[in-house]
């Protein structure tokens, strides 16, 4: 079993900041990307950010230059701070894993958190 945990969602004012975190945790031999989702009231899931063991990433265009996210490998955490945030930034964030559970099997397991919420509110 894999378990991804987030936190760090809260209420913050427009042009604050937020800094998420999700901890991977249970059987998982490696992480081959880790990211950030979300989902607004009304609308579908979309790509925030995500990143890959060797440090690639890759942003939304509405994110671009306010969001940042980074990964400790060691510590199966990734975060995505958060800046400058505007009230269309409100959203559930959810974060996602594709990984191998174990050495042996090359099967992958894509994993999702259960979400933290972020509102942009005055």
């Amino acid at each position: 079993q894999v378990q991804l945990v987030e936190s760090g969602g809260g209420l913050v004012q427009p042009g604050g900041s937020l800094r998420l975190s999700c901890a991977a945790s249970g059987s998982i031999f490696s992480i081959d990307v880790m990211g950030w989702y979300r989902q607004a009231p009304g609308k579908e899931r979309e790509l925030v950010a995500v990143t890959t063991t060797g440090g690639t990433t890759n942003y939304a265009d509405s994110v671009k230059g306010r969001f940042t996210i980074s990964r400790d490998n060691a510590k199966n955490t990734v975060y995505l701070e958060m800046n400058t945030l505007k009230p269309e930034d409100t959203a559930v964030y959810y974060c996602n894993a594709v990984l191998r559970p174990r050495s042996w099997d090359s099967t992958y397991l894509d994993v999702w958190g259960t979400g933290t919420l972020v509102t942009v509110s005055s």
